[in-house]
């Protein structure tokens, strides 16, 4: 395509091309497993809220909590289960429209739910959840090193994308040309470029923020040395509300109904989210309520109360710059915790694409030592075990979720393990390939039949329906995806053989 006679993409040096290509492959193979991984488990993430009903289909279900009723679930949990440190409160919201709080105790977390009357139904675990939401936040590693380590991923996974847009001139102007009928590699190349240069904007705003919230450290540490003397409370005092004078000795329970008054007098359009007692029957005690405004980004502002309700701070933390506000918004915008359903779809289709891009990435570069005559075909069956071992990790762990015995980190860790051994045991990439898909299609239908048989006639929400439908539909694709084909087209290659 010219202009004038002159080409209208300027040329960029050959040289320049090789060395970035070799960049680029270099950094996606030395992160290649851990940004798999962080993209595969951030797809699954997006839906956070709705394996968490999954896991309790029984909870009572409602739309509004009033604070009178929020008082008496927040006493009754500390008097039946005795002091905590800290008290997580989720209400009710449109996605997750139920009464959760998560006890923080010495020995041995809680999480309960609450009718609308405030009475609480007993421990309600959410194994599951948690171990898939923490899995990509931080990887179940120590929480400041398992947060640093997913904040490099992401910085690496910003890198390659960047590298890879330069190391192909032709990526853009080539958007929508793919080679079907060729040979395999040209087509996974073709594909693998054309989605990311279609989700390009997604995959930068993905990254980016994963790696903001993951250097979050870093970034306190280099704003404490530019503005305040290298002193990193007063950084992170920027963007965290005050922290509660320690005073063990006992005191009421905290007036958590008299906090959601003031909020609903100071802000009356806002809505409050989220509650977190700090130090619950203590003199020391304290009620951060965080609630957000209608059309705004951000997870919303944060209202700090003493015990008795009163306001700790002029005004609430979040909203009163930019930066602020930006940093609200981060989270909010990495995982697409924002605008309901259709945003969660959108952000499972885009995150379904990124985990594709990785996965061939390293496909891609396989398949080209292989046609240069330098194969590897024992990376070849690892890195397709690897892709493959998720989907069947994820599934088995969510169908032993259910045995309270089997923490599903453990089962996740074992599978995840013995799916990389057949890379050792099974010579052929497609026979890993195929048996993987077909094992973690029977990992989905019994995580839905061991649910159906734990909640029978109790899971009254009707999301843990939709999620099991969704799983069957999975299974259903995986199943298809190694159906054989009845015929080729005349002149096709025959296909390798399985062994």
């Amino acid at each position: 395509m010219s202009k004038g006679g002159k080409p209208i993409w300027p040329k960029i040096p050959s040289g320049f091309v090789r060395a970035v290509l070799a960049g680029h492959s270099a950094l996606g193979l030395a992160f290649a497993a851990l940004i798999y991984l962080v993209c595969f488990s951030g797809t699954v993430a997006v839906f956070a809220e709705e394996f968490h009903r999954w896991e309790q289909p029984a909870a009572p279900q409602m739309t509004a909590i009033a604070p009178a009723a929020l008082q008496t679930a927040v006493e009754g949990a500390i008097a039946q289960y005795g002091k905590a440190e800290h008290i997580f409160i989720s209400l009710p919201t449109d996605g997750a429209p139920r009464l959760s709080l998560y006890v923080d105790r010495e020995d041995g977390d809680l999480e309960l739910f609450a009718d609308g009357q405030g009475r609480l139904t007993g421990p309600a675990p959410t194994p599951w959840t948690d171990f898939m939401t923490t899995l990509h936040i931080y990887l179940h590693l120590p929480r400041s090193w398992g947060i640093f380590v997913v904040g490099l991923t992401g910085v690496a996974l910003l890198s390659s994308l960047i590298s890879g847009v330069f190391s192909h001139p032709r990526v853009f102007r080539d958007a929508f040309h793919l080679r079907w009928g060729g040979s395999k590699r040209l087509q996974e190349a073709d594909l693998h470029n054309r989605i990311s240069v279609w989700a390009l904007p997604f995959h930068v705003t993905i990254a980016l923020t994963g790696a903001l919230l993951g250097l979050t450290t870093i970034i306190a540490g280099v704003l404490a040395l530019a503005l305040f003397q290298g002193d990193v409370g007063r950084a992170y005092d920027l963007f965290l509300p005050p922290a509660p004078q320690d005073d063990p000795r006992a005191a009421p329970i905290a007036r958590v109904d008299a906090a959601l008054a003031q909020v609903a007098r100071m802000s009356p359009q806002a809505v409050p989210t989220y509650v977190v007692m700090e130090h619950p029957g203590e003199r020391g005690q304290s009620v951060q309520v965080l609630a957000g405004a209608p059309g705004r980004l951000s997870a919303g502002e944060t209202y700090v109360f003493d015990g008795a309700g009163r306001p700790l701070t002029e005004a609430p933390m979040g909203g009163e710059t930019l930066g602020a506000q930006i940093i609200q918004a981060i989270g909010q915008l990495h995982f697409g915790w924002f605008g309901g359903w259709p945003i969660k779809l959108v952000y499972a289709v885009l995150g379904a694409g990124l985990t594709v891009v990785t996965s061939s990435g390293v496909a891609i570069w396989l398949a080209r030592r292989r046609d240069k005559g330098r194969p590897a075909p024992m990376w070849e069956r690892i890195w397709i075990a690897t892709v493959w071992s998720q989907p069947l990790a994820f599934g088995v762990s969510a169908a032993l979720s259910f045995v309270p015995a089997i923490p599903p980190l453990a089962s996740w860790a074992v599978v995840t393990l013995l799916a990389l051994g057949t890379a050792f045991v099974w010579t052929a990439p497609a026979a890993i390939s195929r048996r993987l898909r077909l094992a973690s299609a029977l990992s989905l239908g019994v995580a839905v039949i061991t649910h159906m048989a734990v909640w029978r006639g109790e899971a009254a929400d009707p999301v843990a329906w939709i999620t099991n439908a969704v799983a069957i539909l999975l299974a259903a694709g995986l199943v298809l995806s190694v159906w054989p084909r009845a015929a080729r087209p005349l002149g096709a290659p025959s296909p390798a053989p399985a062994e």
